[in-house]
């Protein structure tokens, strides 16, 4: 008989599972996506507590488990904590999972994590699925530096507002959308942010899954983005760099070179600024009086 394939000879074989505290990560669409430390995890768990027991039921079926489901959404999630630490001091083993996708990323159960590790309990990771980082792979920008802002606000006017505090950064950003607001929000993007390159990823790891680019005025007018269904991910490029000011250098120079000697204060700026090092060299030296 040969070998299946989900399992070969040179797997490593399944650990035991220590009570704690696992923050198991789910799939957001493909249920193969499912990893096989996941699949143990809550095979061994005593309590799995989920955003919506219904959904994570089915994921449970799918896969010939059974386990004992406690809801913790938002609403339920001071409850939830209550009942995981007195499962988690009796020694057992507590899964926590949400509907699609690692836990407490813009889903509930931090309330549970932070009352277990406040209490000193073991909290261990289970990483996988993630729409953030499927999103971010496939969107054709940068991914060295990222900021992940979550949800924005609904309203127009606080949106922008937190646009507003996001726009000087020079790193990709991430949200999370829902489809009815996503032209609107893309609207103010393009205006507080300007010209970005950006992607919206949508339906990722499904049949349909699909990843529009362009810049977010380009999205913002796409009618293949007309309120479309499912949870959205958009990923926006980082903005191009300011030019600082002679007053900016000269004030970074100024305070450099209260630490270090002219040519290194010279580079230290250089650097920050992204400014040619000679002529800030030179400047230096002015500002020194030599």
């Amino acid at each position: 008989m040969s070998d299946s394939p989900l399992f070969p000879p040179t797997a490593p074989p399944a650990r035991p599972v220590s009570p704690g505290l696992y923050l198991v990560a789910t799939p957001i669409g493909n249920l193969r996506d499912i990893t096989l430390r996941a699949l143990d995890v809550l095979a061994a768990a005593d309590l799995v507590l989920a955003e919506d027991t219904r959904v994570t039921a089915k994921l449970l079926t799918a896969y010939g488990l059974k386990a004992k489901l406690e809801r913790c959404d938002d609403h339920a999630s001071a409850r939830a904590a209550e009942i995981a630490l007195e499962r988690l001091k009796a020694g057992e083993v507590v899964a926590l999972v949400s509907d699609a996708g690692t836990p407490l990323v813009s889903d509930p159960g931090y309330v549970v994590a932070r009352a277990a590790v406040a209490e000193g309990l073991p909290v261990h990771p289970v990483p996988g699925p993630s729409s953030l980082l499927a999103a971010l792979c496939i969107a054709g920008l940068p991914a060295d530096r990222v900021l992940f802002a979550g949800f924005l606000p609904p309203r127009s006017g606080a949106r922008r507002t937190a646009l507003e505090a996001l726009r000087p950064g020079r790193q990709t950003l991430v949200f999370f959308e829902s489809g009815p607001r996503l032209r609107d929000s893309l609207a103010d993007m393009a205006e507080v942010l300007g010209p970005r390159p950006a992607a919206v990823a949508r339906e990722l790891t499904k049949l349909y899954e699909e990843c529009v680019r362009g810049t977010l005025a380009e999205l913002a007018a796409d009618p293949r983005l007309d309120a479309p269904k499912g949870e959205i991910v958009v990923v926006v490029g980082p903005g191009e760099a300011e030019t600082a000011s002679a007053a900016d250098a000269d004030a970074a120079l100024a305070e450099a070179l209260t630490r270090l000697p002219p040519g290194e204060a010279a580079a230290e700026v250089s650097k920050a600024l992204n400014l040619p090092r000679k002529p800030l060299y030179k400047r230096a030296l002015e500002l020194k009086g030599r």
